[in-house]
Formats: C-alpha cells, sequence, structure tokens
C-alpha cells in the first residue's frame, strides 16, 4: 500500500465533504449578494477541510489510546490499529494539520477579524476535545451537537461573514441542513457502533437513549434538513430551482427502511456511505440552484 493511500485511509479523506458542505452552501449565498473574493473562499475551504483532517486522526490517536477501537471494531479502517501507521505518526499528523489549519487560518483572521479568530480557536478545541481528556465530547454525548453547529451554522455563516462583513440568517438556516446530514452520517455510524461502545463506555446519545432513539434521531435530521431548502425558498420567494436538492429523500427513504430493520454491520456500513453521498448531493444541488 502506497503511503499516500495510507494517509488518506488514516485521516478518512472519504469524510471531508462533511466539513466542505457547509462553507460551499455559505459561498453560494454570498455569491448571490456579494462578488467573491475567490482566494478567501478557497482558504476558507482547505482551513475548514485541514481541522476536519485533523479532528479524524485526533479521533483515531485518541480511540486508540482509550481501547475504544480494535482490530474487531466494525465500519471505517484504524490506521493505528491495523499496523498501516503508528500512534505516534498519527499524533504528529493530527498536529500538523491544525498547525496548518491555524497557519492559513491566519489570512482569514485578516481579512474576517475576531469573530473568525473565535470560531476558529473554537473549531479547533472542539475537534480536538471530541475524543481527547476525561470528557471528551464523543464519550458524554455531545458529539451530535459538536456535528450540526460546527459543521453546520457555524461554518455557513461563518463562511458568508468572511464574504460580506454581515451576518445573514439565510446563510445561518441555510447550513442546517448539511450539519443535520451530517449527523446523520454520525448517527448510522453510532447505531453500527452502540454495542462496542457501550463496552468501553463510550456514552454516545445512541448509547444512552437506545437504537429506537436513533431511528428517530436519524428521520429528524432527514426531514428538518429537507425542510430547510422549502422554508428558504418560500422566505426570500425565489431561488426555487435549490428544492432539486429535496432528491436526496430517495435514498433517505432506503437508508431509514435500512436501520429499521437493525440489519448487520456491513448493511450500516453500506448506509453510511449513502448518508455521506447525500451530502455531497445536497450541496451541490442546493447550491446551484440558489444561485440559478
Amino acid at each position: 500500500m502506497t503511503k499516500i493511500k495510507t494517509w488518506l485511509i488514516a485521516s478518512r479523506a472519504e469524510t471531508l465533504m462533511a466539513s466542505t458542505a457547509p462553507v460551499i452552501v455559505g459561498g453560494a449565498i454570498a455569491f448571490c449578494d456579494t462578488s467573491i473574493n475567490v482566494p478567501v473562499l478557497l482558504m476558507t475551504f482547505l482551513t475548514a477541510a485541514l481541522i476536519q483532517c485533523g479532528t479524524n486522526l485526533a479521533n483515531d490517536y485518541y480511540d486508540h489510546l482509550k481501547g475504544t477501537d480494535t482490530v474487531e471494531s466494525p465500519g471505517q479502517r484504524r490506521a493505528i490499529n491495523e499496523g498501516l501507521v503508528t500512534a505516534k505518526q498519527v499524533k504528529a499528523a493530527f498536529i500538523i494539520s491544525f498547525a496548518l489549519a491555524v497557519l492559513l487560518g491566519l489570512y482569514l483572521v485578516y481579512k474576517g477579524g475576531p469573530v473568525i479568530l473565535i470560531i476558529g480557536l473554537i473549531s479547533i478545541a472542539s475537534g480536538l476535545l471530541y475524543t481527547a481528556g476525561p470528557f471528551a465530547l464523543a464519550y458524554i454525548g455531545l458529539g451530535d451537537i459538536f456535528v450540526l453547529l460546527f459543521f453546520g451554522p457555524v461554518a455557513s455563516a461563518g463562511t458568508y461573514y468572511l464574504q460580506t462583513a454581515t451576518i445573514n440568517r439565510y446563510a445561518v438556516i441555510a447550513g442546517l441542513a448539511p450539519g443535520l446530514l451530517s449527523v446523520g452520517i454520525l448517527n448510522i455510524n453510532n447505531l453500527r457502533d452502540i454495542q462496542t461502545d457501550s463496552k468501553v463506555n463510550k456514552k454516545t446519545l445512541i448509547v444512552r437513549l437506545g437504537y429506537n432513539f436513533g431511528i428517530l434521531e436519524y428521520i429528524f435530521c432527514i426531514a428538518i434538513a429537507c425542510l430547510v431548502p422549502v422554508y428558504l425558498c418560500f422566505s426570500t420567494g425565489e431561488h426555487f430551482y435549490s428544492l432539486a436538492s429535496l432528491i436526496i429523500l430517495v435514498p433517505a427513504v432506503k437508508n431509514i427502511k435500512t436501520i429499521c430493520a437493525r440489519p448487520d454491520d456491513q448493511a450500516l456500513n453500506k448506509a453510511l456511505e449513502l448518508t455521506a453521498k447525500q451530502v455531497l448531493i445536497y450541496t451541490v444541488l442546493f447550491s446551484v440552484g440558489w444561485i440559478l
């Protein structure tokens, strides 16, 4: 296996759409209100991806230290436990990812001021504390809230602010959809891992409240995400092409049927992959539709 492929696995590169989706959505809304500063938008995109990359690597590292991930764990490949890289290498990698995010973020702070500095520092701290420390967010049931906020309204509104120096309520509301869809990814991940998480005292919301709660949470996330473009279109009286994003209801219904059947880990992994694709499909169709 090549080094590039190894680090793509370690950083879970296939999930990076979760952090960049709200940036694209916020950028699309800003595009209709102002002339886009392309370098700023590109830096925003890269910084968001680096923060998530650092978060993913830190998760792998701290879950390994806590014994949460083993070679028998279902789902995503664990680079450390598979022996692809060492824990020391992963630790260095997530430090580098966060450091690069800070470096690029300095340019964004220069453009956006203290607000962007605060958002950036909280995002990095939350990404690190997602699995690090005795009160890690993912271990006390706060992972869903973190994902909703930082992969949703915070990123979309922050992107809009960097382009316009103003806060737009439509950019905030629009960010809810990618945030909720990303919670859906986490939701299926936690449904699949409910047994192993319980054994290591990782008290996700699904461990605390049960599998049936997880089903309801997934349905809620999809339903509200699909209501977002409906509300925005009728609230603004325009941007009706963005309703094309509702096509995600088709794969979403399939996923709901899957998780309701309490399938095996392999089926849940496929449902997770399909949910991740929903984020991409929604983002592209909503953003292009909004601009048209």
